[in-house]
């Protein structure tokens, strides 16, 4: 059920994600020189090639080094982190800016213990279509989303707001983005997943669905990988994906999914919380 594939994220890899499992992070090496590109057959020879590589070697390790520090820096914004510099001069003690769209963290207090008032269960009106090709996911999860507010421009404006080209959208911080421009207002904000999941981030996560549901926002989730409904059936989309949550039950432990590229047409499926934070791992949803 490869439907979609124009999805990146925040942190995200190009390469599949399988359900439950963490890919391995690997390189070729690059620039590696050839044991036979030198060959000394003199000590006249020695010398002049000891002499080029001690000339030459701390030029090559500082410009080195400073690209790798740049990269660093550059991959970490990239993503909607906030990263200090490679070098910091022990003066400049200034803080940093943070995305305004990103979610900063959470008080010390259960996120639980907020939705212990609302109801059990909860479930927004919207109106579900379909994606009309496979790197459309952005704007008709999107679409979805705004439909519930009754405000919902169409897919191809949605696209055009969103950056959208074949190649898919960038993040969860472009469909943020625009959902707060349509509603007019700084109510979505962007929650990373990182790269482990974790306690803190399953219980924020149900907590987020509750309460952004209850004002009738629908929640906007890009995934990569493959995850199981509470049915059993598989959902795999390894290039990445965007859907929306529309309800919960169980005080937010299932919820329901509206799947723009559901190939059973516009329905819905539930699914357990748990699973749908792994689903975003590497990547993150706008609530």
């Amino acid at each position: 059920m490869r439907l979609c594939e124009g999805a990146k994220g925040e942190g995200a890899r190009p390469t599949p994600r399988v359900y439950r499992a963490r890919r391995a992070a690997w390189s070729e090496p690059r620039g590696r020189l050839s044991e036979d590109a030198v060959q000394v057959d003199s000590p006249e020879r020695h010398l002049t090639v000891n002499a080029t590589v001690t000339r030459w070697l701390p030029a090559i390790l500082k410009t080195s080094t400073r690209k790798v520090s740049l990269g660093i820096a550059g991959l970490a914004l990239a993503g909607g982190a906030v990263a200090a510099p490679a070098v910091t001069a022990a003066q400049d003690t200034s803080p940093r800016p943070v995305h305004a769209n990103i979610a900063q963290h959470a008080p010390a207090v259960n996120p639980l213990d907020t939705i212990a008032d609302k109801p059990a269960a909860k479930t927004v009106s919207y109106d579900h279509q379909l994606q009309p090709n496979y790197y459309y996911c952005g704007p008709a999860a999107t679409r979805i989303a705004l439909s519930a507010t009754g405000s919902a421009p169409s897919q191809d404006e949605l696209a055009e707001k969103l950056g959208t080209t074949t190649a898919g959208t960038d993040s969860a911080m472009d469909i943020t983005r625009t959902l707060n421009e349509v509603h007019g207002d700084d109510v979505y904000k962007t929650v990373p997943m990182g790269e482990q999941l974790t306690k803190d981030k399953m219980d924020r996560l149900r907590a987020d669905i509750v309460h952004s549901l209850n004002d009738n926002r629908p929640v906007v989730a890009n995934i990569v990988g493959t995850a199981y409904d509470t049915n059993g059936v598989a959902h795999s989309f390894p290039g990445g994906h965007y859907l929306t949550i529309v309800g919960y039950r169980d005080h937010g432990r299932t919820v329901t999914i509206a799947d723009p590229a559901n190939p059973a047409g516009p329905t819905s499926y539930d699914m357990s919380t748990a699973d749908l934070a792994e689903w975003m791992v590497t990547r993150g949803y706008s609530a």
